[in-house]
């Protein structure tokens, strides 16, 4: 009886494990001013325009800064982009936003000296990011960016919304 009862007490420990880190149902979308804040994030904070390009579609704005890939094409989840932007990318140019990101084994279960075995250093971010600051940026490029596809007149606007950037440069 004993080995049911723990069998049973197991279970239900599991079950709520996994009950808790499923998404809500009616889990609700982002809220404008939290996707604002991101949008900000972006631009400003992290400065991933300079790399992403400002509308993340891979066309940077500093050629002096490494080429990011077109994140409007990226089949990465929130959870993906979460990663990506705290850990950084190994043997790339992408940087962990993380202040402790490779203190600790917290990322990938490396630490510092571990980076140096790559052929690509990761740079330094031009920001850190709270977790989050983390959270409210991935929430900016998955409403935003990823899997929007190729930007356009009509994107353009929706993205900076009325009268905001530069949209002529797609025909209408």
């Amino acid at each position: 009886m004993n080995h049911l009862r723990y069998f049973l007490s197991a279970a239900l420990a599991v079950a709520l494990t996994f009950a808790s880190a499923a998404p809500a149902q009616d889990e609700k979308p982002p809220d404008p001013a939290d996707i604002a804040e991101g949008m900000r994030l972006f631009e400003q904070k992290g400065n991933c325009q300079a790399c992403h390009g400002w509308s993340g579609d891979g066309r940077k704005t500093d050629n002096q800064m490494p080429d990011g890939p077109n994140l409007r094409d990226s089949k990465l989840n929130r959870a993906g982009l979460i990663m990506a932007i705290k850990c950084g990318r190994l043997n790339s140019q992408m940087p962990a936003f993380d202040k402790f990101a490779y203190s600790d084994g917290r990322c990938y279960g490396k630490k510092t000296a571990d980076l140096k075995t790559y052929a690509t250093r990761m740079p330094d971010a031009p920001a850190t990011f709270q977790p989050r600051e983390i959270e409210l940026l991935a929430d900016f490029l998955m409403a935003k960016v990823v899997r929007q596809g190729p930007m356009n007149h009509a994107k353009c606007v929706e993205f900076w919304g009325p009268g905001g950037g530069d949209c002529n440069e797609f025909p209408k």
